[in-house]
């Protein structure tokens, strides 16, 4: 790999300022910048010709010394997304409502069938295979971040392929207990229950939506980003931004739900002031709206971890999701609460964990 820096480093020794390294560090900033460890920066240096003659007016005993110094500090620089079409809005909306609607006709069949055991089964299939179903933009893998141990420097891309991989199956089938579990161990009020649910299953597509607009900011952030610093920088509030418009989705949806189940079935008793916004607001209880904030948090942090590559990752989310809701109705205790705290945990191990890595320059490519 060439430097591109002066050969030998010879003629440049009457140039050389009170600090050499500096000298050599603009020479070959490219090469600096773009190196995954120092050894790919000594091969850079010794094939641009410079030797140990050079190493030793840095101040190095060889070549490596030198280049690890130059690793130090030089700033890795972002890899440059490779030119081609960006994704448009309309096509991100289009692939937000085909996920609403491939999410909410199972889920409203086994509502209607009163979410009965039987019912769940047949209506599980096409949810499970959601997730590979509306993958057509998504990478099928990311390397990691250059400049961090053992993670390599982004490639070219992968050409986008619908493929049925394990774990976008595991990732559908914990959306599929994420959905369609709590119809089966609904308490109270069944129709508020599945009413809550439909809206969280026509906010699939606002967390398709959330996941590729994360990735798309993140690759308009690396062609503009100078450093691999600067553009960590810029993408530390995208992803808090991207959950709260997904929940905020979801609150509004889950708001007309009640709604239209408060007109069309009115609570029994006596009537209550407030008319029909206010009605709606009290039809669900304060653990319900709890808990449906948490399902929203479990539906697009896996489906953000599944845009940007990381399958597996989003998988065990969804399945853990989905575990800590069906453990308390295996279990026979109180369900609402225990959902609640274990699907409150499982999201914050997936915000804690997805924050910093969807972060990186390599989730981005």
């Amino acid at each position: 790999m060439a430097g591109g820096g002066r050969a030998a480093g010879v003629p440049a020794a009457a140039g050389l300022s009170g600090d050499p390294v500096r000298e050599v560090m603009a020479e070959h900033r490219l090469l600096c910048e773009r190196a995954v460890d120092p050894l790919e920066i000594a091969a850079g240096l010794e094939e641009a010709g410079l030797g140990p003659e050079t190493a030793a007016r840095c101040r190095h005993a060889d070549l490596f010394g030198l280049a690890e110094e130059l690793y130090a500090r030089v700033p890795r620089r972002p890899p440059t997304p490779p030119d081609g079409p960006e994704e448009s809005w309309r096509r991100r909306c289009r692939a937000a409502l085909r996920s609403s609607a491939l999410a909410v006709l199972p889920v409203a069949a086994a509502a209607a069938l009163g979410g009965r055991w039987p019912a769940l089964l047949p209506a599980a299939v096409p949810l499970v295979l959601l997730p590979a179903a509306t993958a057509d933009q998504v990478p099928p893998g990311a390397a990691g971040e250059p400049g961090t141990a053992g993670e390599p420097w982004p490639g070219p891309p992968r050409p986008a392929a619908r493929r049925w991989r394990p774990a976008s199956l595991g990732h559908g089938a914990g959306v599929a207990g994420l959905l369609l579990l709590p119809l089966a161990g609904a308490t109270g009020d069944g129709r508020v229950t599945a009413a809550l649910v439909l809206a969280a299953a026509l906010s699939a597509g606002s967390a398709e939506w959330a996941a590729r607009w994360f990735r798309h900011i993140g690759r308009g952030h690396l062609r503009t980003a100078g450093t691999l610093a600067e553009f960590r920088a810029r993408m530390r509030p995208v992803l808090p931004v991207a959950v709260a418009v997904h929940l905020a989705v979801l609150a509004v949806l889950s708001f007309a739900a009640l709604a239209v189940l408060t007109a069309v079935a009115p609570r029994p008793g006596p009537g209550h002031g407030g008319g029909l916004l206010h009605l709606a607001a009290e039809r669900a209880d304060p653990l319900q709206w709890a808990t449906q904030g948490v399902l929203g948090l479990l539906l697009v942090l896996p489906a953000l971890l599944a845009g940007c590559g990381r399958r597996a990752a989003a998988a065990l989310g969804a399945l853990a999701g989905a575990a800590a809701v069906a453990a308390p109705l295996a279990l026979g205790r109180s369900a609402p609460v225990a959902g609640l705290l274990g699907g409150g945990a499982v999201a914050l191990a997936l915000f804690g964990y997805a924050w910093p890595v969807l972060g990186r320059a390599g989730a981005h490519r």
